[in-house]
């Protein structure tokens, strides 16, 4: 199941179609310029309440108000290969894993200090 699922046409399909929600909801939300960083399309200058904690990874785009440091985008880069790796399954997965950071395992990966959850 996981081979049908994990890194093949259908994670690759889900995946796609999420990085389209994320441009069609970076399109409608964002106010400031939107660049390609990291293999990200970076939606900058979106109201907080358009996404989660300091900015969400959607597909391939990254929404965020202004949290766009260089540290904080290596660590949307893994999010984005998560989605590629999991496709539509990423979210509920996530869910699964928990809110809290710390204890994540998907934020773990990712990397929690260039998330900016160590201080």
């Amino acid at each position: 199941m996981r081979r049908i699922l994990f890194d093949s046409p259908i994670s690759r399909a889900g995946y796609l179609y999420a990085t389209l929600v994320g441009v069609v909801w970076g399109s409608i939300w964002s106010t400031g310029r939107v660049q390609r960083r990291n293999g990200l399309l970076v939606f900058r200058g979106m109201p907080t309440w358009t996404f989660g904690r300091g900015g969400s990874c959607v597909g391939g785009c990254y929404l965020t108000n202004r949290n766009v440091s260089a540290a904080v985008l290596e660590h949307e880069a893994v999010h984005k290969r998560q989605w590629q790796r999991y496709g539509m399954v990423f979210p509920l997965l996530y869910l699964l894993a928990g809110r809290n950071p710390l204890s994540n395992r998907f934020e773990i990966e990712a990397g929690l200090a260039q998330g900016g959850y160590l201080h």
